[in-house]
C-alpha cells in the first residue's frame, strides 16, 4: 500500500528559519543600541516601574521559585549538564543531527550573549540579590531558556511544545527581574537573542535535520500499532 502523501509533515524551510533568526537578532541589537545611545545604558520607564513593583512585593514563595530558576538557567547545570544530557538522549534515540543541533544552539546562544554583554556593558540593577556575572543586557538565563524552548520546538513542532516552551521562557524572565538581576528590557533582549541563536543554527543544519526528521516520521508511520 502506498504511503499517504501527508504522512511526513514538512520541516521548516531554510529561508524561513534564516529570515526569522536574523530578524530577531537585529531586533535584539536595535534594543541594545537604544538602551546604550538613548538611555545611557540606564533603565527605561517600564524597567523602573517593573523593578519597583517587584521589589515591593517580594515574598518567600516566589523567591523560592526564582532561586530554583536561577539554578536551572545557568551555571554548570544550565550551560553544561542540560545540553549534554539532551544530546545523549538524542544519540540514544538515534538522532545524532538533533544532538549536534541542540548543543550547537546552546553554544551559539551563550556566545552571542557574552559578546553583547561586553559590547553594551549595561550595569545590573542595584536591587540585585543574587551573584551574577558582568553585564545586564541581554539576560543570559532568559536567552538560554529561549534557545532551549525554540530548539525543542524546531525538533518537535507541536502546539503543546510551543506553549510549554513559552511558559518556561516567561517564568525565567519573571524570576530574573524578581531577583533584581535584570531590568525588564534585559529579559526581552534575552528572548530575542536566544530564539535567534536556535533558529540560525537550525537554518545551518536544516538539510541533515530534515532528512533525519523525515526518516523518524516514516519509521513511526510504518511501525505496526499495538493492541
Amino acid at each position: 500500500m502506498a504511503e499517504h502523501p501527508m504522512t511526513v509533515r514538512p520541516f521548516p524551510r531554510v529561508g524561513m528559519l534564516l529570515w526569522a533568526g536574523v530578524s530577531l537578532f537585529v531586533a535584539a541589537m536595535i534594543l541594545g543600541a537604544a538602551i546604550f545611545f538613548f538611555r545611557g545604558n540606564g533603565p527605561f520607564l517600564i524597567d523602573e516601574w517593573w523593578m519597583t513593583l517587584l521589589a515591593a512585593t517580594r515574598g518567600k514563595g516566589l523567591l523560592g521559585v526564582s532561586y530554583v530558576m536561577n539554578f536551572l538557567g545557568a551555571g554548570w547545570f544550565g550551560v553544561f549538564a542540560v545540553p549534554i544530557a539532551v544530546a545523549v538522549a538524542f544519540l540514544i534515540a538515534r538522532r545524532p543531527w538533533a544532538a549536534v543541533f541542540f548543543v550547537g544552539s546552546s553554544i551559539a546562544g551563550a556566545a552571542l550573549v557574552q559578546i553583547m554583554k561586553h559590547v553594551f556593558g549595561r550595569a545590573r540593577p542595584e536591587e540585585i540579590i543574587v551573584i551574577s556575572d558582568f553585564g545586564s543586557f541581554p539576560s543570559g538565563h532568559v536567552a538560554n531558556a529561549a534557545t532551549i524552548a525554540v530548539a525543542v520546538w524546531v525538533l518537535f513542532p507541536r502546539i503543546w511544545v510551543a506553549l510549554v516552551g513559552a511558559a518556561y521562557i516567561l517564568l525565567m524572565a519573571f524570576s530574573r527581574t524578581y531577583l533584581g538581576a535584570h531590568w525588564f528590557s534585559d529579559t526581552i533582549g534575552g528572548m530575542l537573542v536566544g530564539a535567534s541563536a536556535a533558529l540560525l543554527v537550525a537554518a545551518a543544519f536544516a538539510r541533515p535535520l530534515e532528512r533525519e526528521w523525515g526518516r523518524k516520521r516514516l519509521e513511526e508511520a510504518r511501525s505496526p500499532s499495538l493492541g
